[in-house]
């Protein structure tokens, strides 16, 4: 602890000799200019956000006033804000119609208001057509079945009617329902007691949290074996892919989820650290792919084929070196902020035209004036700056390697985009209860987002697990999650 320093008084002051006083001045200006720094770093540290650090972007409401800032706005920028709703030119999908009609009502008039008469022609004049999606008054059914048990008249055998495949006997819910409620609590974020008002709300139905805990756990037994099969193609086979992972609270112990994905696919695995060793017990000890990820110091000397690390987290370094104080961080920031941007763009232009030509002639320019930016700012760096130019040295052919190869892209915002379902069913739960419900939870996000990958109904996946380890049906058994082009 610092020693109370006694107040200086005009008699004590001219004691003092020239010397001392000067002494004492020099003391206190290095003691303001660090104070100065510590105010900087501060401000600095306040105004920190998504688009400078790898903060979520839901931080950055609380920084906003809660006063309108129309007077504080200039004409110009009125007219570049982008104002909420379907922009001009989208096109829209629902007043289009939907795909199928269930039923067809005729709409006559019964009686003319002009003159009053009840008779019309046969033939109408004009027939108006629109089709309305409605919530019928009781789309839950609840069906009592009277299973029969019958004597044979020619042997004297005891035969029992079949159950229907819609229920499993002893289990209150159908089949088609508890996919139903599986998907309410894994991808809708219902918490137990709302799915109980909600089957109320619809059917009329009471139902105790203990079926919607039995339900949830008998969905994640039937579905394993597939989310298993997925698991071990991902090593075998070895696509390209992305990889992340997201915080986990544990009976209040922080666990790590991981999320590896690509546009067919969305594996997520449940685990006790965010260390080399996860990565490992998933990928295996060396993958034969290509690795989308973070600059996390796990990924660094895994054996890959190759990887592409994500540029928007490097960008967002270089927005930050821009606010930091010192010489030339606001040259080089910007510099190799405008060069990432160029990189950006130039992808987002090859994905629209697929221009093989025009992109690999760009990609070799830009090279070439990456190096030269390098060369220009490599020794005019202090430390914040030479850490990252250091980085994009080293590791060159992991921050560019889309530009020999466009079909990877520049990003990891996929694997980001994975986790926000499980973001957002990890603030409505508060996490789980043990190591095995966080892999219980971990294997059904991962039938949730493959489907939604793959364009496949989530609820009839779940069904159709449901009803394969129920009936022992080899039809239904062959059900996977692993890409169809790859089968």
């Amino acid at each position: 602890m610092n020693e109370s320093v006694p107040p200086l008084t005009l008699e004590k002051l001219n004691q003092l000799s020239k010397k001392e006083l000067v002494k004492m001045l020099l003391a206190q200006q290095k003691a303001i200019e660090k104070l100065q720094q510590e105010i900087e770093k501060l401000r600095i540290s306040r105004d920190l956000d998504s688009k400078s650090t790898s903060k979520p972007p839901s931080t950055d409401l609380l920084k906003k006033s809660e006063k309108s800032k129309h007077s504080e706005a200039s004409p110009s920028s009125e007219k570049k804000k982008r104002r909420p709703g379907g922009q001009p030119g989208h096109q829209g999908k629902t007043r289009q119609g939907f795909s199928s009609v269930n039923r067809i009502e005729i709409l006559e008039p019964s009686r003319c208001s002009h003159c009053g008469q009840t008779e019309f022609l046969a033939q109408p004049v004009a027939i108006e057509t629109q089709q309305v999606a409605q919530l019928v008054e009781k789309p839950i059914e609840i069906v009592e079945y009277h299973r029969y048990h019958c004597q044979c008249q020619g042997c004297g055998t005891v035969i029992s009617a079949a159950w229907p495949e819609e229920m499993i006997p002893g289990q209150d819910l159908g089949v088609k329902l508890q996919a139903f409620v599986g998907w309410l609590g894994n991808y809708g974020h219902l918490p137990y007691q709302k799915q109980q008002e909600m089957l109320w709300e619809l059917g009329k139905i009471e139902i105790g949290i203990g079926t919607n805990l039995n339900t949830n756990q008998r969905l994640e037994s039937a579905i394993k074996p597939h989310v298993e099969q997925l698991s071990n193609w991902v090593k075998t086979k070895q696509p390209s892919i992305h990889v992340d992972e997201t915080p986990w609270p544990v009976k209040g112990v922080k666990e790590w989820l991981w999320v590896f994905t690509n546009q067919d696919f969305c594996l997520f695995h449940a685990a006790d650290t965010r260390s080399r060793a996860e990565l490992e017990s998933q990928l295996g000890s060396e993958y034969g792919g290509v690795i989308s990820s973070d600059e996390y110091s796990v990924y660094n000397g895994y054996r890959v084929k190759a990887q592409q690390k994500c540029l928007a987290h490097l960008r967002r370094h270089f927005q930050r070196l821009i606010q930091l104080p010192g010489e030339n961080n606001q040259a080089i920031g910007k510099a190799f902020k405008d060069l990432i941007d160029e990189g950006f763009r130039h992808y987002s232009q090859w994905q629209q035209n697929q221009e093989d030509n025009v992109y690999r002639h760009w990609a070799v320019r830009f090279k070439h004036k990456v190096e030269l930016t390098l060369k220009q700012w490599s020794n005019k760096a202090g430390y914040e700056a030479g850490k990252l130019l250091r980085s994009l040295k080293l590791k060159a052919d992991q921050w560019w390697y889309f530009l020999s190869h466009p079909e990877i892209p520049p990003d990891n915002n996929l694997a980001e985009r994975s986790l926000r379902l499980a973001i957002t069913k990890r603030k409505v739960s508060g996490g789980s209860r043990s190591m095995e419900r966080f892999q219980h939870t971990a294997n059904l996000l991962t039938v949730v987002q493959t489907c939604r990958r793959q364009g496949r109904s989530v609820i009839d996946f779940f069904e159709q697990s449901l009803k394969a380890i129920a009936l022992d049906d080899d039809d239904l058994s062959a059900l996977s999650l692993i890409p169809t082009s790859e089968i």
